[in-house]
C-alpha cells in the first residue's frame, strides 16, 4: 500500500484529505505543523507528500528543503492560496513537484496524486539498477553478481533467492516467506528444497570468503548479515 504524508494545519482540511485518500486505497499519516511533518518523514517511508505552504513552526518551503536532504525523489504536492504565484515559484525552486490552489476539487487532487505516484514509481524503477550489501554487489540489469570484485555464477533460482535476501538484509526470513515471495509457491514442510538452495548459495557466496553472509536461525529461518 502506498503511503502519503499530509502536512496541513487546518484540521478540517487534513481530515477530509485523509478520509478521501484512504477511501482510494492509500495509507495516510497527518502532521499539523511543519516540524511534526519533518519528524514523521524522517521516521517513515512515504511515496508522496502533500503540504500546505503556510504552516506553524516550519513553513512548506523549509520543510521541502529538509525533505530533499533526506530524499530527492519523493514527489511533493503543495497546496497554495488563490493567486499566490510567487509562492508557487518559490515552491518549485525548493523542490516541489506540483501544486493545487485551495479550494480544490478532490477528484482533481486524486488524479494529480495518481500521476505523481506513477511518475515516482517509473523513476524508481529506472534508478535502481544495482543493490549491494557489504562487498556483495548485484547488477539488476545484467543479473550479474560479484563479491569483493569476484564474479559469481548463479542459477536463476539462486539469483532470485539472493536478490530477495539482499533486499531484506539484517532481517530473519522464514522458509514460508521464501517459498511465497521468491518462488510464488506454498512451503511444503515435507521437503527441504529451500535449505538445498540456501546451501547452494553458501557455497558460492560464502565458501571462499572470510566473512560469512548467509546464516541459519534454527527453528526460524535465515538471515543475510555480516554482523554474526
Amino acid at each position: 500500500m502506498q503511503r502519503i504524508l499530509i502536512v496541513e494545519d487546518e484540521k478540517r482540511v487534513a481530515d477530509l484529505l485523509k478520509i478521501g485518500l484512504e477511501e482510494n486505497g492509500y495509507q495516510v499519516l497527518v502532521a499539523y505543523d511543519g516540524a511534526m511533518g519533518l519528524r514523521l518523514f524522517q521516521s517513515n517511508t512515504f511515496q508522496l507528500v502533500i503540504s500546505d505552504i503556510i504552516l506553524p513552526k516550519m513553513d512548506e518551503f523549509e520543510l521541502c528543503k529538509e525533505i530533499r536532504k533526506v530524499d530527492d525523489r519523493v514527489p511533493i504536492l503543495m497546496l497554495t492560496a488563490l493567486g499566490a504565484a510567487d509562492d508557487k515559484l518559490e515552491g518549485f525552486d525548493v523542490g516541489a513537484d506540483d501544486y493545487m490552489v485551495k479550494p480544490f476539487d478532490f477528484r482533481e487532487l486524486t488524479a494529480r496524486v495518481r500521476v505523481l505516484l506513477k511518475r515516482q514509481a517509473v523513476s524508481a524503477e529506472v534508478l535502481v539498477k544495482q543493490i549491494a550489501y557489504a562487498d556483495l554487489f548485484i547488477n539488476l540489469e545484467r543479473q550479474e553478481v560479484t563479491r569483493n570484485n569476484v564474479h559469481i555464477r548463479l542459477s536463476p533460482k539462486e539469483y532470485n533467492l539472493l536478490v530477495y535476501m539482499v533486499e531484506n538484509a539484517e532481517k530473519v526470513i522464514s522458509r514460508v516467506e521464501i517459498a511465497e515471495k521468491v518462488w510464488n509457491t506454498h512451503f511444503d514442510t515435507g521437503t527441504n528444497f529451500i535449505d538445498v538452495y540456501i546451501n547452494y548459495l553458501r557455497k558460492k557466496i560464502d565458501r571462499d570468503f572470510d566473512v560469512k553472509l548467509i546464516h541459519t536461525k534454527p527453528g526460524v529461518g535465515f538471515i543475510l548479515t555480516d554482523k554474526l
